[in-house]
């Protein structure tokens, strides 16, 4: 059997309907338009020169700055303090991402050198960033985030010390038949 493209065919090994071949012609870009129809009072075609003379004008009026943005503060709330923003800061909105990112990766970087403690294991972590969108300008950001880890304590006798767990043992035998019922 032999494997490659069929021109033609209708369908996989001359079994017409089983497998469908489709044709795979190229899609045709979209084209630009010179002129906006279809409204004789012209406002979609003042609508379209307008921006594009925006576009193309270097000089394009700077937008405002939305005084909530600017005046956003972010502040750790946990109780790590070895991690940023444990004073309030300013984030711009564009960098809220990487930002909260960052941050919350302190955190997993704290229960992993938690993880690796004696007696401990560090079983998952996980991070979610929420986002939120501004009401002054509508601008979504990234509002916050939350790190989620659960860690393992591990006792003394299942550490692989020998003596935990020969002392283990012996508690186990010593214990055994101590609590008889004798009425059943």
């Amino acid at each position: 059997m032999r494997i490659g493209a069929i021109s033609g065919v209708s369908g996989y090994s001359g079994i017409t309907g089983i497998y469908p071949s489709y044709s795979a012609a190229p899609v045709r870009g979209v084209t630009q338009t010179g002129r906006v129809t279809g409204q004789s009072d012209g406002t979609a075609q003042g609508a379209v020169d307008g921006a594009r003379d925006a576009m193309r004008s270097p000089q394009a009026e700077p937008k405002k700055e939305c005084q909530t943005c600017k005046n956003r503060k972010y502040v750790d709330g946990s109780n790590e303090g070895n991690v940023s923003f444990k004073t309030p800061a300013h984030i711009d909105p564009g960098s809220s991402a990487s930002a909260v990112m960052g941050h919350e990766l302190e955190h997993v970087a704290n229960a992993r050198a938690e993880g690796s403690k004696p007696n401990k294991e560090l079983v998952s972590v996980s991070v979610a960033l929420h986002t939120s969108v501004c009401p002054e300008c509508g601008r979504v950001y990234v509002s916050g985030g939350v790190t989620h880890t659960t860690m393992k304590t591990i006792r003394g006798d299942e550490n692989g010390n020998p003596y935990d767990r020969q002392r283990a043992s012996q508690n186990y035998l010593a214990a055994s038949g101590k609590n008889m019922d004798l009425s059943a």
